[in-house]
């Protein structure tokens, strides 16, 4: 049982945190597959790269933190999404092509591309968590901390060494990671998120929450989705 999970960026490839989570005897192993790409990132290659590393992990489920899609104007929201909304996260996505703050609008553009382009490669949007399938997941690392009890992780601007070697152990004191090398920000970012994705493949309900709701299109654009989350009541994994 393996995930791909990938902290989003649209800068540059280098950083997009990446990491594979495989479920073995009591433990959780943690490999960096290298992406192989250099530059500002796109769209198309960068979808095609992670459903490689994920064909060549016999992966089914790879996780995204970043918008899949935008809000359904019937939600009763005015600037969200549902699950933007259950979550508080920072980049809120109104109808196609509004965001707010302004400044998120090139990374939440970036990031529903990559939804898309996975899901023309065959990694369609999660719609059912009790359905398995192979999917591509979005996931909200701040939350994923904050669901699992844990202090979330300052931004990476914000963040000491010190600062991520607490949050690395406060996390190991949880599960039994056993890391390849000791991860950067953004590949701790991709870690904690990916562990909702172990829960969701091995449909342990109790080690995860999806907020929101299926996602569908409308008007020709993707709209609304779950956000997945990991949880403390694990089970799989003990405490």
């Amino acid at each position: 049982m393996t995930v791909l999970s990938v902290d989003l960026a649209y800068r540059r490839y280098r950083d997009c945190g990446t990491v594979l989570l495989r479920r073995q005897a009591g433990a959780i192993a943690v490999d960096f597959p290298s992406l192989e790409l250099s530059g500002t990132p796109a769209p198309e290659p960068l979808a095609a790269r992670l459903a490689h590393i994920a064909a060549e992990a016999q992966v089914h489920c790879i996780l995204l933190d970043g918008p899949q899609a935008w809000k359904d104007e019937d939600n009763g929201l005015v600037h969200a999404r549902r699950c933007e909304r259950a979550l508080n996260t920072p980049a809120k996505t109104g109808l196609p092509g509004q965001v707010k703050p302004a400044n998120y609008g090139p990374f939440v553009e970036f990031s529903i591309a990559v939804f898309d382009a996975l899901e023309r490669l065959g990694w369609p949007r999660l719609e059912d968590p009790l359905r398995p399938r192979r999917r591509s997941v979005e996931s909200f690392p701040t939350a994923a901390w904050r669901g699992l009890g844990l202090r979330s992780l300052p931004a990476k601007s914000r963040t000491h060494p010190a600062d991520l070697q607490e949050a690395l152990r406060r996390l190991c004191a949880v599960f039994h990671l056993e890391l390849a090398r000791e991860p950067n920000h953004d590949e701790l970012q991709a870690i904690v998120a990916g562990l909702g994705g172990l829960a969701l493949e091995a449909q342990n309900g109790g080690g995860f929450r999806a907020e929101g709701v299926p996602p569908f299109r409308k008007a020709g654009s993707p709209r609304e989705g779950f956000i997945l989350l990991p949880q403390r009541r694990f089970g799989l994994f003990p405490d």
